[in-house]
């Protein structure tokens, strides 16, 4: 799990005041075309690691099917009348229909653009559908994935989907089958003044070593949803953070203040001394639970995403801006970016388990741009945004 920080950051106040100056926003690709950029400095993995992982590649199809999981998957549960599906088989239906909601909404609001969609599987089981509205009237670039997956992985994969990337349990672990499904959503709009959104919400879990056979099955949600503006509109920030303490006051009063903090932990990019954005909620390894009530859990926050974001999109899309104002947001991006690429462990467990790789590298924007030591001018907008990231605020008060 990510600890927490043991200790405030402060603002260092800039040397000199500066201000953006324009320069053409490129292509991610493109400016590592140009500087050529090695992107291997990025990712922590070698190749020899996702050679070992028993991933079938997907394959291609041309209707979604009713489910990606395996008939013995699908079964009635002998455990419970009430609940006469398995977790798996609700859990799916629950990020499909949540799929759904989100793509619809954000069309309507884009107002013409539409979503790319991809429908991928695998011949033993598992698959996923990817949707990608890019360039359109509000959003830049707008991804929502849902996915099933069952595989072998090595140790490794298994501590970077734990968080325990440098444990050694001082034994030779064999590796572990595991099932994954899962929704995972960024969305990055035009306006400078519009936030960028990120939800994902998962559940996991792993059956018996194969050097351990009768070991028990280890089952965990994990899940959250964050924002990440450019600038601060307080009203925005409030609504949405009020409205992921409404969800989880739906289960218990200690989940917000816990998960945000989380949240503030966990979007730390360590190298920089900030945070991504100004948070949310994050939980992950969550079964200390009942697995009824976390399931109950997931779906509602997966279900509050809508109206936590579209009303501020509303509010912000046709905001005017100056190219300033992009040049900062392009900058964010590029925090963004780093995060994504260094630290997140969606991601590196995406990499390290052979998943396919345009829908993992989905979450990275059109556009980035980093800037030699650049440091906004104390007092401006942009700076209290950098404060919020640097030292984390309780957005709601009590």
């Amino acid at each position: 799990m990510p600890s927490a920080l043991s200790s405030p950051l402060l603002l260092q106040p800039p040397i000199a005041s500066k201000t953006l100056t324009r320069s053409p926003l490129l292509p991610l690709r493109t400016l590592a075309t140009r500087r050529r950029i090695a992107t291997r400095p990025f990712s922590p993995f070698a190749v020899p690691i996702r050679a070992t992982v028993a991933i079938e590649k997907e394959t291609p199809e041309n209707e979604r099917p009713e489910t990606f999981l395996r008939a013995s998957d699908d079964l009635l549960s002998s455990s419970s009348s009430s609940s006469p599906l398995s977790v798996r088989a609700r859990f799916e239906k629950m990020i499909r229909e949540t799929q759904d909601e989100v793509c619809a909404a954000i069309e309507v609001a884009d107002g013409g653009g539409s979503f790319k969609e991809d429908v991928w599987s695998r011949p033993g089981g598992g698959g996923g559908i990817s949707r990608v509205l890019q360039d359109g009237a509000v959003w830049e670039k707008a991804g929502v994935n849902v996915s099933v997956v069952y595989g072998v992985m090595p140790p490794e994969a298994y501590r970077a989907a734990k968080g325990d990337v440098g444990g050694n349990s001082g034994a030779k672990a064999g590796p572990v089958p595991f099932f994954a499904a899962g929704i995972s959503s960024v969305l990055h709009p035009k306006n400078p003044f519009a936030p960028t959104l990120h939800f994902n919400y998962r559940y996991f879990e792993t059956d018996a070593p194969k050097d351990a056979p009768g070991a028990p099955r280890q089952w965990w949600f994990g899940g959250g949803t964050d924002l990440t503006p450019a600038y601060i509109f307080e009203e925005d920030v409030k609504h949405f953070h009020m409205v992921q303490k409404q969800a989880c006051d739906k289960f218990d009063p200690s989940f917000y203040p816990r998960f945000k903090k989380w949240c503030d932990d966990y979007f730390f990019i360590k190298h920089r001394g900030e945070r991504r954005g100004l948070g949310g909620i994050f939980f992950d390894d969550l079964n200390d639970y009942d697995q009824e009530m976390l399931l109950g859990f997931s779906t509602e926050c997966s279900k509050s995403v809508i109206r936590a974001y579209i009303p501020i999109i509303e509010r912000r899309k046709d905001t005017p801006f100056t190219e300033e104002h992009k040049a900062w947001q392009q900058l964010r991006r590029g925090r963004y970016v780093e995060f994504n690429l260094v630290y997140d462990r969606g991601t590196t467990f995406g990499l390290k388990t052979g998943g396919r790789i345009e829908s993992i590298l989905v979450s990275l924007p059109l556009t980035a741009r980093w800037e030699y030591d650049h440091k906004p001018e104390e007092g401006s907008e942009e700076w209290k945004l950098l404060d919020a990231c640097i030292n984390p605020k309780e957005w709601i008060q009590d």
